[in-house]
């Protein structure tokens, strides 16, 4: 692999379409591998921006904005970092040659919608999955709930992330709540739903699966150590690296990663998310890009979850190694409505010399929304799960 010079006529040129927390970090691993990038968003000084060499303000979603912004930029490589992108015109501009998508446009048109990555892994490829139907109406959707999926079941958005319009009923007098939240959550107003059996689990996980070239030039698949993680309402509030689990539980979770991103191809991290009870495994959910959860690797791994998506884009060697024992990462939740606000108590937060912090710099806050993440290694799970919820605790964001 051949890298040139940022800005220059030589330079390796990679747009990120999505640039919050996760493509932030995509873009420091690919600087400093010497990549000259390009961060896009949908709104002024996301954090993508704050680092990238050029950034721009667009609709991902307008096919028409999309293609201009790329035939005027000429990227080597295009990486989608979230799902409300117009991914048909991403094929498009696969198919003409302009740059290429990773992990591939198809790859990006199947898990963006959760209809699409659903049937092709219960449908075309087999895998265990919980029982699902879609809806896209209040009528159909009771209709899915009496006709099989039954109580409790899981409403979401078929476009959505971080558990935006998700829900979980026990009972009819629940629905149509359930669906008006699905459809103020959703990526398009108005979309289908999917319902989804409550699946009474032991334990669920993200197996980051990397696809990257070996010395030879072929794709391999590797896996990380299991990542173990706690969600409320669909959203991941901490996580922790490594979970534990038995030998046969570990091998059928591979196989199916192995499995679905094999189907999906290309080159990059995927982010596979797995039920598991006893030695049972059902698919859940995948996303062709580093996954939220997998921020931990930043305190467990050499080679941490972006710096891996980085090595695989640039088809460059990768290594899963983790550097410790254990590591935990808990989230940092803005707590208000207000535009450019402060920290306090990031210096009682870093005492520990076990823990860290990663502050996103989002311009602006809302109650929910994810500010940064405390990161803490130790000797198990248990200790490094207490270390960061701790540091997460002692950091109070304020107005400035």
């Amino acid at each position: 692999m051949k890298i040139g010079t940022p800005l220059s006529p030589t330079s390796t040129r990679v747009m990120l379409l999505g640039s919050g927390e996760l493509g932030k970090e995509v873009i420091i691993a690919l600087q400093r591998l010497g990549v000259e990038t390009v961060a896009v968003d949908r709104y002024e000084n996301a954090p993508g921006h704050q680092v990238a060499h050029r950034a721009h303000v667009i609709d991902m979603a307008d096919p028409a904005a999309l293609r201009a912004l790329v035939e005027q930029e000429r990227p080597d490589i295009i990486v989608p970092e979230i799902e409300a992108i117009a991914t048909d015109a991403l094929a498009e501009i696969e198919a003409d040659g302009l740059a290429e998508v990773i992990p591939t446009a198809r790859a990006t048109q199947l898990t963006m919608n959760r209809e699409g990555i659903r049937r092709l892994a219960a449908e075309e490829l087999a895998l265990p999955t919980s029982r699902y139907a879609f809806a896209e109406s209040l009528n159909e959707l009771r209709m899915a709930i009496d006709g099989g999926v039954g109580y409790p079941c899981i409403i979401k958005p078929v476009m959505s992330s971080s558990g935006k319009g998700q829900s979980t009923i026990n009972e009819p007098e629940e629905i149509e709540q359930a669906w008006d939240y699905a459809m103020s959550g959703g990526r398009i107003k108005g979309e289908r739903v999917i319902i989804e059996e409550l699946i009474e689990f032991d334990f669920e996980i993200t197996l980051l699966t990397v696809r990257a070239r070996n010395g030879s030039g072929e794709i391999e698949t590797h896996f990380c150590a299991p990542i173990g993680h706690r969600q409320v309402n669909g959203d991941y509030v901490e996580s922790w690296q490594p979970q534990m689990m038995n030998d046969t539980a570990l091998q059928r979770a591979q196989e199916i990663a192995a499995s679905v991103t094999g189907n999906l191809g290309g080159r990059g991290i995927f982010g596979v998310e797995l039920f598991i009870k006893g030695d049972h495994v059902w698919f859940s959910e995948v996303s062709p890009r580093p996954h939220d959860t997998g921020m931990v690797t930043m305190a467990s791994q050499y080679q941490n979850e972006f710096e891996l998506h980085a090595r695989a884009i640039l088809g460059l060697p990768v290594s899963i190694e983790m550097n410790v024992a254990a590591a935990a990462s808990a989230v940092i939740y803005g707590t208000m409505a207000a535009k450019g606000i402060a920290f306090d108590g990031i210096d009682s937060a870093l005492q520990d010399a076990q823990t860290d912090l990663r502050l996103f710099g989002k311009p602006e806050a809302f109650e929910q929304r994810r500010m940064g993440v405390a990161l803490a290694y130790s000797n198990s799970t248990h200790d490094a799960r207490q270390r960061a919820n701790h540091a997460a605790a002692q950091v109070t964001p304020i107005k400035a």
